[in-house]
């Protein structure tokens, strides 16, 4: 029997990216899975449009918002967390696009005790634009497609897009390589996420969120796993944030990587 998986998408004020990411997910040749919008405190037009798409999605949608006080991605990912009924988490960003095969990767490659990290296809400046204004469905194209984008310069790489090799040995050759892996595009049991807490929110600003939850999960004693060469997701262009904070957060990442701690100071079990 398939597994149900839970999809969680954070989102701020990019409703255009979102149709996008959403178009790819309402795709899916999966099921049984539900999606969950985690949104750190957009305007109503994000609000209006995920209630216009909900009615005719084809799966379960739900919208997680709190109000905007700043970068915090990490609350409003563990109330989604909470609010998820899967088995299997995949976090992603409301800027990348997930092809058809995303889902059926993921679960091929899930495997208790072991976090799956996918990679991603970053698209050109014009080429987003083309994309969001056009509502190009990319996430549908052929591998052939791909090739006049890759030649033309509007993504930094094809190969992933091209070559998907199947699970094995080799996938698991790097267990504790925690670089390898951000939440753009990351799978994991939920109860292994309920274990260290999720997300900590004691993190403010911008930076090593992700990975701190990545590395309180190998102090749990999950591993990592490979997800490269299944189904990159594909990364729209967008300016660089501001990094307000990132500093701090680095220091505070040092401490998590030389000590042992598993729990967030602040996290699911703190959402109201």
């Amino acid at each position: 029997m398939p597994m149900p998986i839970s999809v969680i998408v954070t989102t701020y004020n990019r409703p255009d990216a979102l149709a996008a990411t959403l178009r790819g997910l309402e795709a899916q040749r999966y099921r049984p899975f539900e999606v969950i919008i985690a949104d750190d405190g957009s305007t109503g037009e994000t609000a209006d449009f995920i209630r216009e798409v909900s009615e005719k999605f084809p799966v379960p949608l739900k919208h997680v918002w709190h109000p905007d006080r700043g970068f915090r991605a990490a609350a409003i990912t563990n109330r989604a967390i909470a609010a998820s009924t899967g088995d299997y988490v995949i976090l992603m960003d409301g800027d990348c696009i997930p092809r058809p095969c995303f889902l059926d990767w993921h679960n091929r490659l899930a495997q208790p005790g072991w976090m799956v990290g996918g990679n991603r296809i970053l698209l050109g400046e014009s080429f987003t634009r083309d994309i969001l204004e056009n509502s190009i469905p990319v996430h549908a194209w052929s591998r052939a497609s791909w090739i006049k984008p890759r030649l033309k310069g509007w993504t930094n790489r094809v190969l992933p897009l091209l070559i998907s090799l199947p699970d094995g040995g080799w996938r698991r050759r790097r267990p504790r390589d925690w670089k390898s892996l951000r939440t753009f595009s990351m799978a994991v049991y939920r109860n292994d996420l309920l274990k260290v807490n999720g997300l900590d929110e004691a993190f403010t600003g911008w930076g090593s969120q992700d990975s701190d939850l990545i590395i309180r999960l190998m102090h749990a004693g999950v591993r990592i796993k490979s997800g490269r060469h299944s189904s990159p997701v594909l990364h729209l262009w967008h300016p660089e944030q501001p990094r307000d904070g990132a500093e701090k957060n680095r220091q505070e990442l040092e401490k998590v990587l030389k000590g042992h701690r598993i729990t967030a100071r602040k996290g699911i079990s703190d959402q109201p």
